[in-house]
């Protein structure tokens, strides 16, 4: 029955972590008078093969050597109180046939809801800028959303920046090539492709349409760590600070001399 109950969850979110797995069959547990740590609930995923290997990145999406001007960090140390103060943008690779096609995203970095997205052949401006009309089509005229970014050509070009500057928008971007200064984007990426999008797709109109089957269900049906186990369309509606319940695991570690 807890198998049955796993693989139901697993067909709306094929790659679904352990972590997660456990959080959302608690009401299961009680439901079924189940009583299971966590240690032993990997242990019957490891026993029945169904734990989740992670990926590798393997094609680079960003191309900062250009004629652009690169805007300063301004989101270092910023924790967003709301919807539409900050968002984050990123792009990444979708695996063909015999080539790659190309998902651009951008994400609202307080409730983590993917606001704009497009899928597309090519890495140019306009694709782009598609997923940017997309988000801003959606914000509310009063806000004032800072945008995030890594420092791409497409980020930094002419129309893209016009575009932004004709909604107010502040413009916001990584400065060293350290990923973790547009983590969220970065994470967003990483449970799309590990958890709902598949590893390949024959066409791209076949990816397009599955792509966006996927956003709806982690938009809707997602739970996140980093808000307290809540969905991102559910905190799209809230303000305040948001509990996190995770750690983090890739804090520096200091060296003791001896």
């Amino acid at each position: 029955m807890l198998l049955e109950q796993i693989d139901l969850i697993r067909k709306y979110q094929p790659r679904c972590g352990g972590r997660k797995l456990f959080i959302m069959l608690k009401d299961f547990f009680k439901q079924h008078q189940i009583s299971m740590g966590r240690d032993n609930f990997f242990e019957l995923l490891r026993h029945n093969k169904l734990l989740v290997r992670k990926t590798k990145r393997n094609v680079y999406t960003t191309n900062s050597k250009h004629r652009f001007y690169r805007y300063p960090n301004m989101v270092k140390d910023f924790t967003p109180l709301k919807a539409h103060e900050l968002w984050v943008s990123d792009i990444t690779f979708i695996p063909l046939k015999n080539r790659f096609a190309y998902l651009f995203l951008i994400t609202d970095a307080y409730s983590r809801k993917i606001v704009g997205f497009h899928v597309s052949d090519d890495m140019k401006v306009s694709s782009a800028m598609v997923a940017l009309k997309k988000a801003l089509a959606q914000k509310p005229p009063e806000a004032i959303v800072i945008h995030h970014s890594d420092r791409g050509f497409q980020y930094c070009s002419n129309a893209y920046v016009e575009l932004l500057q004709q909604y107010h928008a502040h413009i916001s971007m990584t400065q060293n090539g350290d990923p973790y200064e547009n983590a969220i984007a970065e994470r967003v990426n990483g449970i799309l492709k590990t958890e709902l999008i598949s590893s390949y797709y024959d066409t791209i109109d076949n990816a397009s349409n599955h792509i966006a089957r996927c956003i709806t269900i982690y938009n809707y049906k997602r739970r996140h760590s980093s808000l307290n186990w809540q969905i991102p369309h559910q905190v799209h509606q809230q303000q305040g600070l948001q509990i996190k319940r995770w750690k983090n695991y890739y804090q520096h570690r200091v060296r003791v001399k001896k």
